[in-house]
């Protein structure tokens, strides 16, 4: 059977119109699916390519799998849920000029569990190719993703060794990494790769930037060839399937709500979902559950790069901003791990117990941080809790038991006794109400 590329259909919004779909061959063909990574020095070909063997070994959407699916059942399934495909990647180091270029992708191939192929900085790139093609072959690996030299510059030996290396190995893919901060000087760059080396898509890099991706249009009109993926991140996770669509939604400003989604899902199961919901409309979230959210929000990217999905989040905070926010999540991360397993389980005991003060003061010296920085945190922790509470109610979740309490206990500001805040407290039992501290965060 010969290569063939994947396609995704479907009426899902998280399925309309993407372009990363890569070529590959079925058991029995006549080798590897090979994908050439090229473009200028800088761009981020080494990190590409690690990152995109991840996504290749782990992300990509299975088409065949998918032909078993009904429309409906398509229609209602996420692609981070769809079938994977789940090839086995071989990454070929035919860097041989830039320093540490080699070593860097075998970091990079060793943290994704993934092999990598080289020769050291003496071999010749097309040899390289052609030796990782025949190990792909022997060791029974279905995608082989050769990592390129750049230059600072498009010029004749850059483009003659690019040449050379396809003709030894004869790519399925050749793929060329621009950098989204390069602005519109993708298009003269997209041109020169396309004339001389023939490209059949582009990834595009850095998009967690200050650039919003105008590159895209560029190297669409000028080459007529797809981008397939772009770069969202540092991470080796931060991986994308390009969508035209998420992509004019970005440029315009207007978010892109259907990846955050996307990529929610991917981190969070059904059934912890289910057993946040339940505890939200139980009101009974606690600082435990503010760090699995906390580390879940970590793993979707970086601050930044999540406000820019939000509709209208994108312009109105800065990188300084953020890094502000990420500062203080630390922070708040911080003072969680110095609490006790009690403490963590019944927030209560640090928003309205007798002993409230002198357990703040104890976590805050522990985790290296001031007294103030504890009373704030307890204070947004409380209104979360509310804010929440409120929402639930308004959802009809079920946590009408529950009072909400916008007030954190007086003792933690002041310095005093809290006996004015215990008797608040019983006032407000004793009418039947319950005293519940709200129900989530948000």
């Amino acid at each position: 059977a010969g290569g063939r590329a994947g396609t995704m259909m479907g009426s899902n919004p998280s399925m309309q119109s993407p372009t990363a779909t890569l070529a590959y061959k079925d058991e029995g063909g006549d080798g590897p699916a090979v994908i050439l990574l090229a473009g200028l020095q800088g761009a981020g070909k080494t990190t590409a390519a690690g990152k995109l063997a991840l996504y290749l070994k782990e992300r990509e959407v299975d088409p065949v799998a998918l032909e078993g699916l009904s429309e409906e059942e398509r229609s209602r399934t996420l692609a981070s849920r769809l079938p994977k495909r789940e090839r086995r990647v071989l990454l070929a180091a035919a860097d041989v000029y830039r320093p540490a270029a080699i070593e860097q992708l075998e970091i990079l191939g060793k943290s994704i569990d993934v092999d990598v192929f080289s020769m050291g900085s003496d071999a010749d790139p097309a040899d390289i190719a052609k030796e990782a093609v025949a190990r792909a072959k022997r060791e029974g690996h279905d995608t082989v993703v050769v990592d390129t030299a750049g230059r600072q510059v498009v010029d004749e030996d850059l483009m003659e060794e690019l040449r050379r290396v396809k003709r030894t190995v004869q790519p399925d893919e050749t793929l060329l990494v621009v950098d989204a901060m390069t602005g519109q000087a993708a298009a003269s760059l997209t041109a020169s790769f396309d004339s001389a080396v023939g490209i059949t898509g582009a990834i595009l890099t850095k998009l967690d930037g200050d650039s919003r991706g105008g590159a895209a249009v560029s190297i669409r009109g000028v080459s007529g060839k797809p981008i397939k993926f772009v770069g969202v991140g540092e991470k080796v996770a931060d991986l994308e399937p390009f969508y035209p669509d998420r992509m004019a939604s970005r440029i315009l400003g207007m978010g892109d709500v259907v990846s955050l989604v996307e990529k929610a899902a991917a981190e969070v199961s059904d059934a912890d979902a289910a057993k946040m919901q339940e505890k939200m409309a139980s009101a009974k979230f606690d600082f435990d559950d503010f760090m699995t959210q906390s580390k879940m929000v970590s793993k979707m990217g970086s601050m930044a790069g999540v406000a820019k999905m939000l509709p209208g989040m994108g312009g109105m905070l800065d990188n300084a901003q953020m890094k502000q926010v990420e500062l203080r999540i630390k922070r708040s991360e911080a003072m969680i791990c110095s609490m006790t397993k009690k403490e963590r389980a019944n927030p209560d005991l640090l928003l309205m117990d007798r002993t409230a003060r002198s357990r703040l003061m104890r976590i805050t010296k522990g985790s290296g941080l001031a007294f103030e920085d504890g009373l704030a945190f307890m204070s947004e922790f409380q209104k979360m809790r509310t804010m929440i509470s409120r929402m639930s109610k308004q959802a009809g979740m079920g946590g009408g038991a529950a009072e909400e309490t916008t007030e954190m206990d007086p003792a933690l500001a002041g310095g005093g006794g809290n006996r004015n805040a215990r008797r608040a407290a019983k006032k407000k039992g004793k009418k039947g109400g319950g005293r519940g501290g709200g129900m989530g965060f948000g």
